[in-house]
């Protein structure tokens, strides 16, 4: 896929904070890109100095190839949406979207056009006439999205817009988001924190920690195979069992299960990643069992999280279908069984 926008080796520091370090990031023509990480990792500050809002201490924002580093924000080639929406309160919805196409010289019936285009888009062609105070949470956000649209730019930045709704609406509007950025065609960039929501919605999820980029890739590939331990940890549940390497260039984990061994991705000792839904309830006696005690279980409704102690001390976390079976309890001995090829090696943990 080409580039769209090329980002090269672009660092922010705040007096002694250093909020980007180093950061290389490429964005593809119509592609869907999700910006992940816990508050403070740098991820909304690398939002903005794309937009043009923060300026970068060293490196380059290149978009079709062209230094976009001088150009202030009305001149970007892109648009923005924001948290609370920024909405005008005094102007009707139709107003509002046709806000943008008038700033750029557009006549008022030019401009009255594209709103409606832009409104169509997003579903809200009938609601022109109201005003943001006369809208729901969704609503406003389409509003939002029909204004940040309506110029049509080669890339939209999104800064965590669906956080302020309830769950079902975000989960709803998530499915919008990226319907909407396939029927338009062009690059979307979404900053969350919610790591479902960008597994739901990108194409590659970017996962940053304390300025920096810990991995680049698909949701399956930054699921199944984490780059780092914090990866491993932000992405979904994670059992890390530690593991050294032995002078044959094997890993042996410290778990209390007889010769277990695998191939180690270096000479480095590092942890073995093992998702819960890896851990299965077997019949006692089944070689390369675990034996342990339930300490908690949580009920989620699709699946049920059994949180279990091995007899060496080991806290551990199964997930199973459904609902907990009828003779599981608190303090019940259980076996566990896992198939030793959904283990993943992460040397040199960071």
């Amino acid at each position: 896929m080409p580039a769209l926008l090329n980002i090269e080796a672009v660092s922010k520091r705040f007096g002694a904070f250093t909020a980007l370090r180093d950061i290389h990031l490429h964005i593809g023509q119509r592609e869907f890109v999700a910006l992940l990480g816990p508050s403070g990792c740098g991820k909304t500050t690398l939002l903005r100095t794309i937009a043009g809002f923060s300026h970068p201490d060293s490196g380059r924002l290149l978009m079709d190839g062209q230094d976009i580093g001088p150009l202030p924000p009305y001149r970007r080639p892109l648009n923005t949406v924001f948290q609370n929406y920024a909405l005008f309160p005094h102007m009707t919805v139709q107003e509002n979207v046709a806000y943008g196409p008038r700033r750029q010289g557009a006549s008022r019936r030019e401009a009255g056009e594209r709103a409606r285009e832009a409104l169509t888009l997003v579903g809200l062609e009938d609601l022109g006439e109201r005003y943001p105070r006369e809208m729901s949470g969704g609503q406003q956000q389409r509003v939002a999205l029909a204004r940040a649209i309506v110029n049509r730019p080669k890339l939209l930045l999104l800064d965590e817009p669906l956080s302020a709704l309830d769950l079902k609406l975000r989960k709803r509007m998530q499915l919008e988001l990226k319907h909407l950025q396939e029927k338009l065609g062009i690059a979307f960039v979404f900053v969350t924190h919610d790591q479902e929501e960008a597994m739901t919605m990108a194409d590659r999820i970017v996962v940053m920690n304390a300025g920096r980029i810990e991995q680049v890739g698909s949701a399956t590939e930054i699921y199944s195979t984490p780059a780092s331990r914090f990866v491993a940890e932000f992405i979904g549940d994670a059992n890390l069992v530690d593991y050294r390497v032995d002078a044959q260039g094997r890993a042996r984990l410290a778990l209390p299960v007889a010769d277990l061994t695998l191939p180690a991705p270096d000479a480095s000792d590092g942890v073995a990643v093992l998702r819960p839904e890896h851990l299965r309830l077997v019949d006692a006696g089944e070689p390369g069992q675990l034996r342990a005690q339930v300490r908690d279980i949580v009920t989620v409704g699709s699946h049920t999280l059994l949180h279990v102690e091995t007899d060496d001390g080991m806290r551990l976390v199964a997930r199973t279908p459904g609902l907990p079976e009828a003779h599981l309890g608190v303090g019940s001995r259980v076996a566990l069984g896992f198939d030793p090829a959904r283990l993943h090696l992460i040397g040199t943990p960071r």
